[in-house]
């Protein structure tokens, strides 16, 4: 078995596409679109095979913060040397960095970063 894909509200969609294709080299299907409902969406294939599904419609509720579920999206980005050039990049364009680079108590290195609609990316090695 393995995760086929994982989807995320957002309220601007086109800038969350804009988003994951700039900074992880994500390839977007065409846009789908219910009219009868209102609901939109993209999936996003990165290099190796995962996919993200960007997801929106009308009315969307705000997310409580510190709930249970969803805590954050984890990308291997190679080496060490690569999560830190990406980080770097991050704050240069003005995105949050919550944590890191660091290694964990667990042996990871990472560090995590917001995406434009405050989602939390774990940037890590493979």
């Amino acid at each position: 078995m393995k995760v086929e894909h994982i989807g995320i509200w957002v309220k601007d969609i086109e800038n969350m596409k804009a988003f994951y294709e700039k900074y992880f080299n994500a390839h977007s299907n065409d846009l789908y679109h219910n009219q009868k409902t209102g609901f939109k969406s993209y999936f996003l294939e990165l290099e190796q095979g995962c996919r993200i599904e960007l997801t929106t419609k009308q009315h969307l509720s705000n997310r409580i913060s510190d709930s249970l579920g969803y805590t954050h999206l984890a990308i291997a980005v190679g080496t060490k040397e690569n999560v830190d050039q990406m980080t770097s990049t991050f704050i240069q364009d003005g995105f949050p960095l919550l944590n890191g680079p660091r290694t964990t108590g667990d042996g990871y290195y990472e560090a995590v970063i917001q995406d434009p609609e405050g989602n939390l990316i774990e940037l890590t090695t493979d």
